[in-house]
């Protein structure tokens, strides 16, 4: 009876984690926080939700590697569906010199913004002082798509924000240091 008890307990504790893995299948396939297709993002797992087996999902990521999940990660911890919603903002951050109009960058940026492509009009582009910096001052052009633009947009708004500040002649610094040398007496 000993014998059997310690290897039914040791049974037990081997299949510990493959009875969390589908309790966790069970919760994600009743509850339905994701759904294939989805972009999903766990602790250090994201990606697009390939499938969802009782003890694993398996993700896509940007860089087309495939990643298997255990649903008891899925299921237990904090996780972020970027697909359940109907718009998905997109922020891009870009400095300007001191020096330069505020209104002058933001008019030329969010003429640039309604013209975007997969740029939704509503909420309209916007942009944002966000912060006085060391060498700049720093803006966030605001705007919104839809998720499955997302990528897109995110990379077009970074290209078009650059050259509409070149071509508006609004300087973009790099990061300075002034040093002061002073004579000794």
């Amino acid at each position: 009876i000993a014998i059997l008890s310690a290897a039914g307990l040791a049974v037990g504790m081997a299949l510990q984690g493959t009875l969390q893995n589908f309790a966790g299948g069970v919760i994600i396939l009743l509850l339905k926080p994701f759904k294939v297709g989805d972009y999903i993002e766990q602790g250090s797992y994201a990606g697009t939700v390939v499938s969802i087996r009782i003890f694993s999902t398996t993700l896509s990521t940007v860089d087309n590697l495939q990643v298997i999940v255990p649903n008891t990660e899925l299921a237990t911890k904090s996780l972020t569906n970027f697909s359940t919603m109907e718009k998905r903002r997109v922020v891009v951050k870009v400095g300007i010199a001191y020096g330069e109009s505020v209104d002058r960058a933001r008019e030329a940026l969010v003429a640039m913004a309604k013209e975007c492509p997969n740029v939704l009009q509503e909420p309209a582009p916007a942009v944002s002082v966000t912060e006085l910096g060391e060498s700049s001052v720093n803006l966030a052009v605001v705007v919104w798509t839809l998720p499955q633009n997302y990528w897109n947009v995110f990379f077009t708004m970074n290209e078009r924000v650059y050259n509409t500040l070149n071509e508006a002649n609004i300087s973009i610094p790099f990061n300075q240091l002034d040093v002061h040398i002073a004579k000794e007496n």
